[in-house]
């Protein structure tokens, strides 16, 4: 156990001590650099005025309302004479009031094909 302790304190011992260690270089100033940023700050900008826009931008003025749409002056009269006309049926033997028996069944409506077999 003496030995131990021993060992220990003579690897403490000689173990380097770890510091932390800043660096001691003076920063590298860089004139150019220095002078524009001295501008930038001394800038002032000019003051803004009502007048400055005059001339820039067009005066907004708000769009003219839609005009209401005029009715022709025959449309009664053709409507009128729309719903007079006939109705015009693809089957003309029957009938005015008549209902026309289907003369087809639903099965020729859907008639599926058989699928071929495809060969891979």
């Amino acid at each position: 156990m003496l030995a131990q302790s021993i060992r220990v304190a003579a690897r403490s011992a000689a173990a380097p001590v770890l510091r932390r260690r800043f660096g001691t270089t003076l920063a590298r100033r860089d004139l150019i650099s220095d002078l524009y940023i001295k501008e930038l700050k001394s800038y002032q900008a000019p003051p803004v005025k009502a007048s400055d826009s005059v001339g820039q931008v067009k005066p907004w003025t708000p769009p003219a309302a839609p005009a209401i749409p005029t009715v022709e002056a025959g449309a009664e009269a053709d409507l009128a004479e729309y719903e007079a006309q006939a109705v015009e049926v693809e089957d003309s033997t029957v009938a005015e009031g008549e209902v026309a028996a289907p003369t087809e069944s639903l099965e020729d409506w859907f008639v599926v094909k058989p699928l071929e077999d495809a060969h891979h």
